[in-house]
């Protein structure tokens, strides 16, 4: 059985507004996810341990240059990896994230795709559109925009994508299968899927996995990767390449201070592709 469903079996609805809630204060607030479960905050707002000259960005892959490219505001730290680093986009290509935040990776994709390309965010927290839109404007970025929407209901026409990204975000979905269901919609023929997500590499203990900060704190509802390469497979995806980020240990285990997580998480790539000769 694929983990097609969240932590505790809980309702659908009521997993979904919990993580609106959540990152809703957030957007708020203006801080990053690390501060309410105990790690360690840089002045500047990034999870680190102990090293001031290292943003939480940097610790998940980014580089120097690429969180100094992006003006202040879109940078929030919630994350697990750098999708830009194996989503291979060129210019003129159409992006879509999925669970923008924000903007952060919005923003890098623009400059990757350039001004003859696209990107669309999409994100069902009304408050972190608000944030993104206004971002658009501090970083000059008039090819980005931002829709509020479901990521497993895409306001987003069919077969317009070249490539889908995603920041940490499925895990948070309490119905994964129509997430990959969806972004299979929305690709080209031939588009694909260049996703950073936290996989589970053990059972959770109870108290882990019915609790709702874990859940809404990028832990719970983590899958396993037989279960997400079975739902790709099914939504029609194929060459489903799913990578753990072993150096990811090191920063999931200062996720929880009570425990160390990086005994049940791992961060992951998950890539696939649509066929070509998809119609």
């Amino acid at each position: 059985m694929s983990n097609d469903t969240v932590a505790g079996d809980r309702d659908p609805e009521e997993a979904r507004e919990m993580v609106r809630e959540r990152y809703g204060t957030i957007a708020s607030d203006g801080q990053d996810c690390c501060g309410d479960v105990g790690i360690d905050v840089t002045d500047d707002g990034g999870c680190c341990d102990g090293n001031a000259d290292v943003t939480g960005s940097e610790r998940l892959g980014y580089d120097v240059d690429d969180v100094a490219s992006v003006a202040d505001g879109a940078d929030l730290g919630l994350g697990c990896g750098n999708p830009k680093a194996f989503a291979e986009m060129t210019p003129g290509e159409t992006v879509l994230d999925l669970g923008s935040g924000a903007g952060f990776d919005c923003f890098l994709a623009a400059q990757e795709v350039g001004p003859n390309g696209d990107v669309i965010g999409v994100d069902m927290t009304p408050e972190m559109v608000s944030k993104a839109r206004e971002n658009v404007t501090k970083n000059d970025a008039d090819n980005v925009e931002f829709r509020l929407g479901e990521i497993s209901h895409l306001p987003v026409a069919d077969a317009t994508v070249d490539v889908v990204i995603s920041n940490c975000v499925v895990n948070l979905a309490p119905e994964k299968q129509h997430v990959f269901d969806d972004a299979y919609r929305v690709l080209k023929p031939g588009g694909r899927v260049a996703i950073s997500d936290v996989v589970q590499t053990a059972p959770f203990p109870d108290d882990v996995r019915m609790d709702p900060d874990s859940l809404t704190g990028c832990v719970a509802g983590a899958s396993t990767i037989d279960a997400l390469e079975a739902m790709l497979d099914s939504a029609g995806f194929e060459a489903i390449e799913i990578a753990p980020t072993d150096e990811s240990t090191e920063f999931i285990s200062d996720w929880d201070a009570d425990r160390d997580l990086g005994d049940y998480l791992v961060s992951a790539t998950i890539e696939a592709r649509k066929p070509a000769h998809d119609t």
